[in-house]
């Protein structure tokens, strides 16, 4: 019995031996290790007007490189700014990230105009690509000379005026802009003199230009060459935690939007915001005109729905919204009511409300003057044809039973005396006369009576009267 007991611990001891061994080799078989994992570097591209779409894709990317424990992300750009409460998104996305986003300006010739130079000023480490250019990051409701008064003018003490706040509010959009982007120049140790320049005066500044004023860390022609520079230096990030970046054997890996980010790039474009907008009001209207359509009011409601969405993420001017609706209510009262007065005022109100809708708040966010010009003419059409139609039909007599029957074609099937069958409408029907007919003699239905058929000879052409 002993010996059967130490015999049973020698052979559990060897399988214990042999589980730990298969362990261990599976581990090394592993693909990658801990530190084979954190070496990858996310490349995330803003491309073209910063706006809602592009805030939904950085936050994605960043959550992303999270699960992910990415080593860095890399923010690429290249555009001409954007929306403020996009960008201001876009920054309190990675200053609340615990993977460094290092900004590149790339490929050579592109841009980090307004407001992609405040994400530049955002991020860990920032680098620029040659033949690349940053600043000009005076908000654009701002810019410009003071009204009647030519840039550089001086005023009475000698003083040049070109930079005196044209109001009270432009002054506080200044100073706002102004802190915003000193606090990120400052939370990075970068220039914080010439970001304040680039706001108040809309200063640019070259790869190289950016690099001597301090304005960015690195000069890197390509992805390869920035993940070479980068590789060894140490960056604090959410928390206050320091790393030390090792990114010179990382695997770069793009990542793409996501659906949802795909859905608000096309639906936030304003042009196509706005012509959503006019197919939801224009197919509710005819559904109303027309009710049991179904599809004109399905398709309107869609519509409508996804293009107020698009319009509340948009920055739009209420009273340019107004002044389109006005336009659309008297192109359908012109409808109804033909003055031609009415119908010229609702093109011109609501050609006026689509240049007024979106404010010119950024670069990419405008509507297009074709756009407007055809929406416009294609509506205003609808409305006076189509519409037109539907209210003559509305007002046309109804034919049905009786009415209908009347002045159609029949043909003979059997006839005898006064009376006999004759086919009318796909139906054999019994039918009286006043004359004698032969089967297959072609005649007119000139009444019903209960469900008889009042026939007659059809009129000859330039004949008139009824029997």
């Amino acid at each position: 019995m002993l010996c059967k007991g130490a015999r049973a611990v020698q052979t559990m001891k060897a399988a214990l031996v042999a589980a730990i061994s298969a362990v261990a080799l599976i581990c090394c078989l592993l693909p990658s290790s801990a530190e084979e994992k954190g070496r990858l570097a996310l490349i995330v591209s803003i491309d073209g007007a910063i706006g809602p779409a592009s805030a939904s894709y950085v936050k994605e990317a960043l959550a992303k490189a999270s699960e992910r424990h990415a080593e860095v992300v890399l923010l690429r750009m290249n555009t001409p700014g954007g929306l403020n409460s996009s960008m201001r998104e876009i920054i309190a996305d990675v200053l609340a990230s615990p993977i460094p986003v290092i900004g590149y300006v790339a490929p050579s010739g592109a841009h980090a105009a307004s407001a992609g130079t405040y994400i530049l000023y955002a991020t860990h480490i920032a680098a620029m690509a040659p033949g690349t250019n940053i600043g000009a990051a005076t908000p654009v409701q701002i810019g410009g000379p003071l009204p009647g008064l030519p840039s550089g003018t001086p005023d009475k003490d000698g003083k040049d005026k070109k930079d005196e706040p044209k109001d009270a509010m432009t002054a506080k959009a200044t100073n706002d802009a102004v802190a915003f982007i000193r606090s990120l120049a400052e939370l990075r140790n970068r220039n914080a003199d010439w970001a304040e320049k680039a706001v108040r005066e809309a200063a640019t500044l070259s790869a190289n230009g950016a690099l001597e004023a301090h304005a960015i860390e690195l000069v890197a022609r390509d992805q390869a060459e920035l993940l070479r520079q980068l590789d060894g230096r140490v960056v604090e990030v959410a928390g206050g935690r320091t790393q030390r970046l090792a990114t010179k054997d990382a695997v770069v890996e793009a990542v793409d939007p996501g659906r949802i980010s795909r859905f608000l790039a096309v639906i936030t474009d304003p042009n196509v915001a706005f012509i959503l907008l006019m197919i939801g009001i224009y197919g509710l209207i005819f559904e109303f005109m027309s009710p049991g359509a179904v599809a004109p009011g399905v398709v309107g409601a869609i519509c409508l729905l996804i293009g107020l969405y698009a319009l509340n993420l948009l920055p739009i001017n209420y009273a340019g919204l107004a002044l389109m609706l006005v336009g659309l209510v008297l192109l359908t009262i012109e409808a109804f009511n033909p003055t031609v007065v009415i119908g010229l005022g609702g093109v011109i109100a609501f050609v006026l409300g689509a240049l007024m809708l979106f404010r010119a708040e950024a670069p990419g966010y405008q509507l297009s003057w074709w756009v407007i010009g055809i929406t416009a003419a294609v509506f205003a059409g609808f409305a006076l044809v189509v519409l037109g139609s539907l209210r003559r039909i509305g007002k046309a007599p109804e034919r049905v039973g009786a009415q209908a029957m009347r002045g159609l074609s029949a043909e003979v099937l059997d006839w005898n005396g006064n009376e006999g069958h004759v086919f009318a409408h796909g139906e054999r029907w019994q039918a009286r006369g006043a004359e004698t007919f032969k089967p297959g003699e072609t005649v007119e239905v000139a009444d019903v009576i209960d469900l008889t058929l009042l026939i007659r000879t059809p009129a000859r052409t330039g004949e008139g009267g009824t029997s």
